[in-house]
């Protein structure tokens, strides 16, 4: 009698395998909260009369991420950071950096994104600077690109991101513009990893890159930028340079079409077996390469210290001169810079 129980048995677990095979699990939803921001003392070493510091929150980022099961991703990023013109309340103030979801077929090397998304080139170059607490990048503290803006886009990567790419069409005006008319903006970027080295991230190794962007800005007009960059990436070194061409028009005046040029060089050197880095970068910045007397060069220089893995310290100079010299007084102030910066995570 037990013998043939136990032959039933064995059958109908045989039998239900397959069925529970069939069936995977859900994946649970998985919500995240995570932040970073950035403080700093500054010191004006070019004031003499004053010789201004002071102490300040640049920026702090709380991010609200969601993981859902069949490849949904969702994320929200709100930017917490100071008004640019002085108001009677010069507190902080908060606004949307970020806002979309993502989905990822199962097996496919491409994700699609709705919604206040990445462009293509800004969180690639950060990515590989890594040092966003110092000030925004080149092209985009020159007010050739923004991070963020309203879109739909693509990213894709393959062969374990020997080629990783982006693309999408967005409204142009970036996330502090407002949505703008009629016009969009085509922005693409390709990274194509020509050798490998001990960085196995999405920006390691010996790299090339192209960006490109084709638009109208809001009213009508041209908008277009044309970049390049090779860099090179191991856990020590990370060595890049890119130059850009832009170009740009509006139809709402006489101006003309201005074609502009921006280079920019960076370096991070990692002590072996230290916490400790030292970086340099120089920024080149022609607006208009038709006229004279109007290119900006920038130079930033220090040193860093990974304190514990949720913060960061940085001491650096950041120097700006003008070809012409300064147009004011005020501008000459402060073109010389004495940092402590921190970034804290969490």
């Amino acid at each position: 009698m037990h013998a043939r129980l136990s032959v039933v048995l064995c059958a109908l677990s045989i039998v239900a395998l397959p069925a529970a095979a069939q069936a995977p699990a859900t994946q649970a939803p998985q919500v995240g909260v995570g932040g970073v921001a950035y403080v700093q003392y500054l010191y004006q070493l070019k004031d003499t009369a004053n010789h201004n510091n002071n102490f300040d929150v640049t920026r702090a980022y709380i991010n609200v991420i969601g993981r859902f099961s069949g490849g949904l991703y969702t994320r929200i990023t709100v930017d917490v950071n100071r008004p640019p013109a002085v108001t009677t309340d010069n507190s902080l103030r908060y606004r949307l950096k970020y806002a979309y979801a993502a989905y990822t077929p199962q097996g496919s090397s491409l994700t699609y994104k709705l919604g206040q998304i990445h462009t293509p080139f800004i969180d690639w170059e950060e990515a590989l600077w890594d040092y966003r607490m110092q000030g925004q990048m080149a092209m985009e503290r020159g007010g050739f690109i923004s991070s963020s803006d309203f879109g739909l886009g693509v990213d894709g990567n393959w062969n374990a991101d020997r080629i990783n790419m982006q693309v999408g069409i967005y409204n142009g005006e970036s996330y502090s513009g407002g949505p703008g008319d009629q016009r969009k903006d085509l922005m693409g970027r390709v990274s194509v990893r020509v050798s490998p080295t001990d960085d196995a991230s999405r920006v390691g190794g010996l790299r090339v890159t192209a960006y490109g962007q084709y638009g109208k800005p809001t009213g009508g007009g041209v908008r277009s930028r044309l970049l390049g960059m090779v860099s090179y990436r191991t856990k020590q070194i990370t060595l890049a340079g890119e130059y850009a061409l832009t170009k740009d028009s509006s139809t709402a005046g006489p101006t003309p079409e201005i074609s502009g040029g921006v280079a920019s060089v960076f370096g991070v050197y990692h002590f072996s077996n230290s916490k400790a880095a030292l970086l340099a970068r120089v920024d080149l910045t022609d607006p208009n390469t038709d006229t004279g007397n109007n290119r900006l060069t920038r130079v930033i220089g220090g040193a860093s210290y990974q304190l514990t893995p949720n913060l960061r310290l940085l001491g650096d100079l950041d120097l700006l001169s003008y070809q012409g010299g300064a147009p004011t007084p005020a501008l000459e102030a402060v073109r010389s810079q004495a940092f402590f910066q921190a970034q804290f995570t969490f």
